[in-house]
């Protein structure tokens, strides 16, 4: 069965989806979750950041990344979770290659993080998810599966992974749908990043989304079977991976046949989940409280100094925005892309009389434009422009110095060169035409020199366009193309 498009209106009419996601993401730390091994293993060759300690052999004792801990205490503040006065350590034991001692040390009966909440947008409003749990623990080695020389196959461990700190956030079974799904992964992925604690780069496999998915018929209470749906490296993937296994459990729900309990990988290449394994119970793991490691105390004094350094976030950046009179939208554009975040910020800073709907336009358009071909520099603006040069710029197109055609000619001579504002300024020449009689001269002019366009818009044509461009032409674009578009439609419909 091969993916359709993800559209499961016609099963979620007769089907609710139970959807619970699970995210673990690999956190900003210098070292790893329980040695002093260094995290900066992206690119190194295998098993060059290894000890005796994330190796797991016999007669070491780990050691709590302080660091490790006071991130997740900050994601779970921005999430307006619990943190409870005491946590504890167990060991999850299951026997896997990627597993050096046999079993993970992680938190299961005291997680650092409980009942937290994380409000996003969607196509049909906002939503907000709980999220039950969040806890800390430390990542797996990493199977690489490789071809030999000889033409055979092979599984190779490579343990530079092993013990990295680890994130797990799990959610309750609020979600109802694979757009749901998506949107809340990438509003935890934005928040993550804004915090700092993770790179959350679903590429890399700093975060990996995992889904639990079922269906019940509508107005039903209990949860169908349960099927975890893996291997989703990118928010397309999530959407839809779930969107597919959604329409399959509908399918065989429809025709009768039984759902297993199991854990699905997602083929992006055929679109399409696949049977990996039986899904395993908490009780399959069989934890128990890990000896090595003591009970950690949380103290107030504690939380509360990671409160107070909790950068503004994203939700609460999006409602000032909002507020500065931006629409939803381009509040939404800009707080998801750090460096139009960036240069709204240093621009709205510079020039603090130019309305900030401007310079969102500014940042989403031209300048984004402008960044695919030249990096942001220091102030967040593109090549050598600077932020004041560029807020100096839009003070003048708002105030009338320059007409907006004009203005927008010398945003980009100035994004492209740096070229002083001031001097772009003065080298515009005569500013815009204001006054309507001098406009109605050269409309009138162009009107009596095109008597076709003149019949053809008698004959409901879209020829506005034609003369405006034409009066632009003649003003050398120093008139308002908005004042102008008026003039032309008064004087065609018969206006003085």
């Amino acid at each position: 069965m091969t993916a359709p498009a993800v559209n499961d209106t016609e099963i979620l009419a007769r089907y609710e989806a139970v959807i619970g996601i699970e995210v673990h993401c690999q956190l900003r730390t210098a070292s790893k979750m329980f040695c002093g091994c260094s995290t900066a293993y992206a690119d190194a060759a295998p098993n060059t950041h290894v000890c005796p300690v994330c190796l797991g052999l016999p007669g070491t004792l780990p050691v709590i990344n302080r660091r490790a801990v006071e991130h997740v205490i900050a994601t779970g503040l921005a999430i307006d979770a619990t943190v409870p006065e005491r946590t504890q350590w167990e060991r999850k034991n299951y026997f896997y290659p990627d597993l050096p001692k046999g079993y993970q040390i992680s938190q299961y009966a005291i997680p650092l993080e409980g009942d937290g909440r994380l409000t996003f947008g969607t196509s049909a409003g906002e939503f907000t998810v709980r999220i039950r749990r969040a806890h800390l623990e430390e990542d797996t080695a990493k199977l690489v599966h490789a071809e030999l020389p000889d033409g055979s196959r092979a599984s190779l461990v490579d343990f530079n992974r092993s013990g990295a700190p680890l994130m797990e956030i799990v959610t309750e079974a609020d979600i109802r749908s694979a757009e749901q799904a998506r949107r809340y992964a990438e509003e935890l992925q934005l928040l993550l990043r804004a915090i700092g604690v993770s790179d959350a780069d679903m590429e890399r496999g700093q975060m990996r989304v995992e889904a639990n998915v079922s269906l019940r018929p509508r107005g039903t209470e209990p949860f169908g079977t349960r099927v975890e749906v893996k291997n989703m490296n990118s928010f397309r993937s999530v959407e839809r991976a779930i969107g597919f296994e959604i329409e399959r459990q509908g399918r065989a729900l429809d025709a009768g046949e039984p759902l297993a309990m199991e854990t699905r990988g997602w083929d992006d290449g055929r679109q399409a989940t696949y049977r990996m394994r039986s899904k395993e119970t908490s009780e399959d793991y069989r934890y128990f409280p890990d000896p090595d490691l003591p009970p950690l105390h949380v103290e107030e004094a504690w939380i509360a100094g990671i409160r107070a350094e909790l950068p503004e976030l994203p939700a609460a950046r999006r409602l000032r925005y909002e507020a500065l009179g931006i629409t939803a939208y381009d509040a939404a554009v800009i707080v998801a892309d750090p460096t139009m975040r960036v240069a709204f910020e240093s621009i709205s800073g510079a020039g603090r009389d130019v309305p900030a709907k401007e310079v969102a336009n500014f940042v989403t358009g031209a300048h984004a434009r402008a960044l695919k071909g030249a990096p942001a520099n220091e102030g967040g603006t593109a090549g050598s422009s600077t932020p004041e040069g560029i807020a100096t710029l839009l003070h003048a197109i708002v105030d009338g110095r320059v007409s907006r055609p004009v203005g927008r000619d010398l945003l980009d001579r100035h994004l492209a060169d740096g070229t002083a504002a001031e001097a772009l300024i003065a080298g515009a020449g005569a500013p815009p035409i204001g006054d309507d009689a001098a406009l109605l001269e050269h409309v009138d002019a162009v009107i009596a020199a095109n008597p076709k366009a003149v019949a053809d818009y008698a004959a409901g044509k879209p020829v506005i366009g034609f003369f405006v461009g034409l009066v632009m032409k003649a003003t050398r674009g120093a008139a308002d193309a908005a004042r102008v578009t008026e003039l032309v439609r008064g004087r065609l419909d018969g206006g003085d």
